[in-house]
């Protein structure tokens, strides 16, 4: 069973998608803001982090970089509701960007490739070698009684 650690402040957010990543059999550790979720990281063995950038204590970006220094092979989807982050997130080598709100089917998608990407491809991402990255932008709602370009 794989280790996720999600690292967000909202606590509705986090019991959802703990609901949702536990149904789908990983193990979910939660922590609310970035010092807990450094703490949580360096107490347990995770296989994967989701990181919220907007935390109180420590912010997403310093989350980020002090989880992957110490760990530079550890995959991370950036979740998050910040407009204009994509070119933060490749160039630090984030392995995804998913803004809110979050597409359910998509993220779980997500987290399946990036836990079975191979090393060499992870390795070149966070060297910033061209690499697979993933960006899901927030879902754009259409109008009510607006019809969608065909």
């Amino acid at each position: 069973m794989k280790t996720l650690l999600l690292v967000d402040d909202d606590s509705a957010v986090r019991r959802m998608l703990s609901r949702l990543l536990s149904e789908e059999h990983y193990h979910v550790l939660t922590a609310g803001n970035g010092v807990e979720g450094i703490d949580v990281a360096h107490s347990n063995s995770v296989d994967l982090v989701l990181l919220d950038l907007n935390l109180p204590m420590k912010d997403g970006w310093d989350t980020f970089e002090r989880l992957t220094t110490e760990n530079p092979l550890l995959p991370v989807v950036i979740i998050t509701a910040r407009s204009n982050q994509i070119f933060p997130a490749l160039a630090s080598g984030a392995g995804a960007l998913m803004e809110k709100p979050l597409d359910l089917p998509n993220l779980l998608q997500t987290i399946r490739d990036l836990l079975n990407e191979p090393v060499a491809v992870r390795l070149a991402r966070m060297a910033g070698k061209p690499a697979s990255f993933r960006y899901l932008p927030k879902k754009q709602e259409v109008a009510a009684g607006a019809s969608e370009p065909k």
